[in-house]
């Protein structure tokens, strides 16, 4: 079993301590992980620092050659690291190898996009012209859902605008992580990345540090609260993509057997660990039933166990916490007088396992319904119609994303522009585009990542104004 160890300013270091990486399909150890302490964290940071001068200094086009290279290099690895992602995470191994294989895809994508310096006058008086430049050492900070994913959504863009990274990966999921800054050791001029593991501390030095100008967050809404209140005592950019707790609106005239097929995968792929996961549906009453028969069809036949089961489709809840979160939310639904449709119980056996579970007979005020249940359970509720749908919709905290299914194309359209959310999908539910930006409104994040716009988040505007 490989067990990776941090690296810092291009070179493997020893963790000042460890700490065990539950198997979340057994719940038990299966490796250590190196954990830094706060020196460790100040010696990142340092070589981050040190190498982002002449980082900068390259152009883009130089960068985008040498990240290209790196992309190779993790496109050459991919069956190690969806082996060992499987294994930490627990998504079955070919959702792990797709995974794998989406952050060099993120990375051709991201490097079709250029920053382009604007000239904004040039007459007799003078010339003056808009700039971006890149801002210096980025703290950026993964969560475990999708691991590689969430990283390289930040260290990408960071590193083509001419940053340098430090990264530090979840504790539930840090030796894909690792074993990623492993392989791109000898690739990454020395300092460039930098990838550190370990729990709250490693995170606090990491926000809280003088030397570092922007934090790129991917977690809950409390720790982003935190990563903000930090942020703002040396006024350091922020970018934080926070939780959801989408909707899904099926008006009368959608197609259920289609809808209940894309719909499904929509809220329980990556057994629901998803921010944008659908996690409350609003059905209108005439095709209630219909929906909730289709949806409990699907549900019961699919199979759930360890990812590298063979025809597995849903692996374990990641981490402990999270699974007892799950179960809490379940037992609360069913204090309320919840029917549970499919699932409801914890599986027999090892592991964080728990069935596709689909919940009626609750309506907002439950805490299903309310709050983010980040796992493998659905509340369905009935409404009148699609204002009833919408008002609900929008009477929360959250604003990351939010689906409409109908089989009028033009009013889905407008429906999704009424939704306060940062990406309103019709027919479809959490479809990404890497060219199009990814953020939410309300708790739901600040800022934006991947395209064009996430790209420039990585950069600070200087104007050149030139007298003639």
């Amino acid at each position: 079993m490989i067990t990776p160890t941090l690296t810092i300013g291009g070179k493997a270091v020893p963790g000042a301590r460890s700490f065990p990486v539950i198997d979340p399909a057994r719940g038990t150890p299966f490796a250590d992980s190196p954990g830094a302490d706060e020196s460790q964290v100040d010696d990142a940071v340092a070589a981050a620092q040190r190498a982002f001068g002449a980082w900068a200094a390259l152009t883009q086009e130089q960068r985008r050659v040498v990240l290209t290279a790196a992309a190779a290099t993790i496109q050459q690895s991919a069956d190690d690291l969806a082996q060992l992602l499987t294994q930490e995470q627990g998504r079955p191994l070919a959702r792990a190898r797709d995974e794998v294989l989406g952050v060099p895809a993120l990375l051709a994508t991201t490097a079709r996009f250029e920053l382009r310096n604007e000239l904004i006058r040039e007459d007799a008086r003078g010339r003056v012209e808009l700039r971006r430049k890149p801002l210096g050492v980025v703290a950026a900070i993964a969560t475990w859902n999708y691991p590689l994913m969430v990283a390289a959504g930040k260290i990408w863009p960071a590193l083509l605008a001419g940053n340098t990274v430090v990264l530090k990966p979840s504790p539930y999921t840090p030796l894909s992580t690792l074993r990623l800054g492993e392989l791109l050791r000898d690739t990454l001029p020395p300092g460039v990345l930098n990838v550190v593991a370990g729990g709250d501390d490693v995170g606090r030095r990491l926000t809280q540090h003088p030397d570092v100008r922007k934090i790129s967050f991917t977690g809950s809404v409390p720790v982003g609260k935190k990563i903000m209140a930090a942020a703002a005592s040396d006024l350091k950019r922020i970018t934080l993509e926070l939780g959801g707790n989408d909707p899904a609106i099926v008006l009368a005239d959608a197609d259920i057997p289609k809808v209940a097929k894309r719909l499904f995968w929509g809220a329980f792929a990556n057994s629901g660990q998803i921010c944008v996961a659908a996690k409350r549906v609003y059905v209108e009453e005439r095709v209630f039933e219909p929906l909730v028969e289709a949806l409990g069809s699907i549900a019961r036949g699919v199979k759930v166990g360890s990812g590298f089961e063979p025809d597995v489709q849903l692996g374990p809840v990641n981490n402990r916490a999270q699974y007892d979160r799950v179960n809490e939310l379940l037992e609360s639904a069913r204090k309320d007088g919840a029917t549970f449709v499919t699932g409801g119980e914890p599986l027999a056996g090892d592991g964080y396992l728990i069935a596709p579970t689909l919940v009626t007979g609750i309506s907002d005020g439950s805490r299903l319904v309310d709050e983010e249940q980040f796992g493998p359970a659905l509340p369905i509720v009935p409404v009148r119609d699609a204002e009833d749908a919408l008002e609900r919709a929008n009477a929360t905290h959250f604003g990351l994303g939010g689906s409409i299914w109908t089989s009028d194309r033009e009013r889905g359209v407008s429906l999704a522009s009424r939704l306060e959310c940062g990406t309103g999908w019709i027919n479809q539910h959490g479809a990404f585009a890497f060219e199009a930006p990814f953020g939410g409104c309300k708790w739901s994040g600040v800022g934006y990542e991947n395209g064009p716009i996430g790209l420039e988040s990585f950069t600070e505007y200087q104007v050149i104004s030139e007298a003639f």
